[in-house]
């Protein structure tokens, strides 16, 4: 090939390559969230949506490295995976080695692990109400990107909102510390109850902040009914189409189908509301399998009866959904009165159960905040909680053992098994942000689909696409926690985007 040819030639193909490249879209990091991962949106042609992928990138391998230890280091160690939901790893892990030991906690000792597991509820859902989801309506989606922050919150909200805030959180991290030890990692569980009880003298201090909790909680719902519920604009986005997906709910629920967050029967409803099935958490494996993706690390779980269908939604879709709106539309309501006048509110608003709008996760939320703070104060209130007695120290020799809470993010299972000695031969982890994995991708590519035409692509657009995730509350160093077959694939294309080649590691 002569010089003028070869020429024409590199222009030619640079003129593809700019022109594949034109036609593809990445956001890399993603935002406000925790863990690690990417949005990849592939335009078509005219400039529409072809495909987004919902990628995450990153690899822990918690349940691999945990084999060969002592059981009991178990609630230690997962609590490593996520520095900003330790306690809910914590808590899981313990009501693991409770099973796996076959030893019933004390009744003070229930207590008061339901105690700081309602602490943490509260000030992990305000951390997301107000510094990762929040500043999307707070400060406004198409606001610019240096302003979507805490920072930003502040300057709208005001100064002593913002300290309020900080104070509330702090205060209520202190009562995790007082009683876990340290607020990032906590010790406070032990295979038939606690490390630590609460001290009478120290109990009226506790009080007062469950008070100031509630009180604090009501604030979020009225800040999230001033700032959202009234801007119509607001309300249109929640409500409409590119954030809506019918699938299946699951969360917890006690005897009468009340949301729990700390023990209960998982309870799932399809996508009409029907009770689908409610089950001991010892049979979760007749109702939870995973799929594997060749795109992404995080697993994606489904319901095992109805199977895998691929990315779909409806009855015929084994996709479900955890985290607060499931928690919602899976149960009959809450046991305290003004989060259950809250709930009733919501769904009278939005037309009744189920709701499935993806950004109504965020009201779920802040309706969850109030359970929490009423939850804490009714178990401050008991006359057990400052009780002496608060371990019954295992004696059965270990086998297996399964432990679940409610996550923030949703329904959280550790499964534990060991040999006689108590040393794990083997771990598994469904972690929430499994349960929505496969809803997060549908979301983000829905609203890749809905929002983005022509090739018209801006800030503001890019991040309604992120809020798709975002609403979620995802955690995708939990999610992604299993190391097993994990090879290297690398895809190889051309400058119109058709695999010509592809390589594989394993």
């Amino acid at each position: 090939m002569n010089d003028p040819l070869k020429q024409v030639w590199n222009q030619g193909q640079q003129a593809a390559a700019a022109a594949y490249k034109a036609r593809r879209v990445t956001i890399d990091p993603i935002t406000r969230l925790e863990g690690h991962g990417k949005i990849d949106i592939h335009l078509d042609d005219k400039g529409d949506v072809q495909r987004a992928y919902f990628q995450v990138p990153e690899l822990r391998g918690f349940e691999v490295f945990s084999i060969g230890r002592p059981a009991e280091d178990m609630p230690q160690i997962t609590s490593r995976i996520c520095g900003v939901c330790p306690t809910a790893h914590h808590m899981a892990g313990v009501k693991a080695m409770d099973d796996l030991y076959k030893v019933e906690p004390t009744s003070a000792a229930k207590k008061l692990r339901e105690l700081v597991y309602s602490t943490f509820m509260l000030e992990d859902h305000a951390l997301h109400v107000y510094i990762l989801g929040g500043p999307d309506f707070i400060v406004g989606p198409d606001a610019p990107p240096e302003l979507r922050n805490v920072v930003g919150v502040i300057q709208k909200v005001g100064l002593e909102v913002g300290k309020r805030v900080i104070s509330t959180r702090r205060r209520l991290r202190a009562l995790i510390s007082y009683l876990g030890g340290k607020v990032i990692h906590p010790v406070l569980g032990l295979p038939g109850g606690v490390a630590k009880g609460m001290s009478p003298a120290d109990l009226p201090e506790f009080q007062q902040l469950g008070k100031d909790g509630l009180d604090f909680a009501l604030f979020t719902l009225q800040v999230f009914k001033d700032i959202v519920l009234k801007n119509e604009a607001y309300v249109k986005l929640i409500t409409s189409d590119d954030y809506t997906h019918k699938t299946y709910y699951m969360g917890m629920v006690d005897a009468n189908n009340k949301i729990n967050f700390y023990d209960g029967k998982i309870r799932v409803v399809t996508p009409t509301g029907k009770e689908y099935a409610k089950f001991d958490i010892q049979q979760y494996k007749d109702f939870i399998a995973e799929h594997v993706e060749t795109w992404s690390y995080m697993k994606f779980c489904y319901l095992k009866p109805v199977g895998w269908n691929g990315f779909t939604e409806g009855e015929k879709s084994g996709i479900y959904s955890v985290a607060p709106l499931a928690r919602l539309n899976a149960s009959e309501g809450f046991t305290t009165p003004l989060a259950q006048k809250a709930y009733e509110e919501f769904y009278a608003t939005l037309g009744g159960k189920p709701v499935h709008h993806t950004l109504a996760n965020h009201w779920a939320r802040c309706i969850e905040i109030i359970y929490a703070a009423e939850r804490m104060n009714e178990l401050l209130n008991d006359p057990e909680i400052t009780s002496k007695d608060i371990r019954c120290l295992p004696t059965n020799k270990p086998t297996v053992g399964i432990g679940v809470v409610e996550a923030p993010r949703g329904t959280l299972i550790h499964e534990y098994h060991t040999d006689d000695n108590g040393i794990l031969t083997k771990a598994n982890l469904i972690v929430a942000t499994q349960g929505n994995a496969a809803r997060m991708a549908m979301s983000v590519e829905k609203a890749a689909k809905g929002l983005i035409h022509g090739g018209k692509v801006d800030q503001g657009l890019l991040n309604k696409v992120e809020m798709a995730f975002r609403a979620y509350d995802p955690c995708l160093g939990c999610a992604t926690h299993a190391i097993g077959q994990t090879p290297m694939i690398v895809t190889i294309r051309d400058p119109q985007g058709n695999v010509v080649q592809t390589l594989r590691r394993d």
